[in-house]
């Protein structure tokens, strides 16, 4: 059955725009800001918070950041008027990382200060190794100057996560503790520098997790599987973690049912809610990263129409 997962995957990227939709739109709330808005009252309204995404990445020229950078901060004034309980994600791949890493760290630093305005937040995504020392610097420069209205992404796959969270210990206090969503690793990396295994994934998981509770950082425990939530209640109970210290996220359209557990059993809950024109490259480099994904779209094709 792998087999035919990967084929699917593979054959994805060349199957009309509107066949894919059929099942991207399982995973993305729409193609405009009111698809997102709309979807994220839904989840509000079901006891859950919200991140708010733009899609897109790895931009190949700058006039494609400044435009990023301007829908964004319409996205934050957007989201604001409409009450929406949530706060942001980005990719610094959208605003010329890769690129002019001072032009990034311009537009990214005005998008956190609009949040700032509005006392919110924005996270910066964590992408493929090439990007991860840009991302951590580009954070400590935006965290310097807005300590309460930026977070990380970290990827416990990566061998030097935990190393990584030890080194940022600086920039952490207890009446403004570091804000970092703690989630597998999606992008594809050399056995070198990235753990492979399920197990071996897991245990680290758990482990840089501890350590965020060790230290007194707030975590978004960012994860669909079960194993790893359950070992996250144990590690809330043994450290006595208070409600306001964490919270658990997952992406929009994935375990719905494990997610209304969550938050029947007390606990906070962040929806990733991604949106945009962009939402093609999105679906399909999700499905390379994860072909298992293909029996989805055949349901969604032969079952759901």
């Amino acid at each position: 059955m792998m087999w035919m997962n990967k084929m699917i995957a593979g054959m994805l990227p060349y199957m009309p725009k509107s066949l894919v939709w059929i099942f991207s739109k399982r995973y993305i709330s729409g193609k405009k800001i009111e698809d997102a808005i709309r979807v994220s009252r839904e989840l509000n309204e079901a006891g859950m918070m919200v991140t708010i995404d733009l899609l897109g990445e790895f931009i190949t020229d700058l006039k494609q950041a400044e435009d990023n950078k301007n829908q964004y901060l319409s996205i934050i004034d957007t989201i604001q008027e409409a009450k929406i309980d949530g706060n942001y994600s980005l990719k610094p791949t959208m605003f010329g990382l890769l690129i002019d890493t001072e032009v990034c760290y311009n537009y990214i630093r005005e998008i956190v200060a609009k949040a700032a305005s509005y006392n919110n937040f924005v996270r910066i995504d964590m992408e493929d190794s090439q990007c991860v020392d840009l991302e951590i610097a580009l954070f400590r420069r935006l965290k310097a100057e807005f300590p309460k209205n930026v977070g990380l992404v970290l990827q416990a796959y990566l061998h030097r996560t935990f190393n990584d969270i030890h080194q940022m210990l600086d920039l952490h206090t207890d009446e403004v503790p570091v804000n970092y969503r703690l989630c597998k690793g999606i992008y594809i990396e050399s056995e070198k520098i990235a753990y492979k295994k399920y197990d071996e994934i897991n245990a680290h998981y758990l482990e840089d997790l501890e350590l965020m509770f060790q230290n007194g950082i707030y975590p978004g425990i960012a994860t669909h599987d079960k194993p790893l939530i359950e070992g996250a209640y144990k590690l809330i109970e043994k450290y006595a973690v208070p409600n306001d210290r964490y919270e658990f996220q997952m992406l929009y359209g994935v375990t719905p049912q494990l997610r209304k557990s969550i938050v029947d059993n007390g606990h906070r809950l962040r929806v990733y809610v991604p949106f945009g024109e962009q939402w093609f490259a999105y679906s399909t480099r999700r499905l390379k990263e994860n072909p298992t994904m293909a029996k989805e779209i055949i349901k969604a094709l032969f079952v759901r129409g």
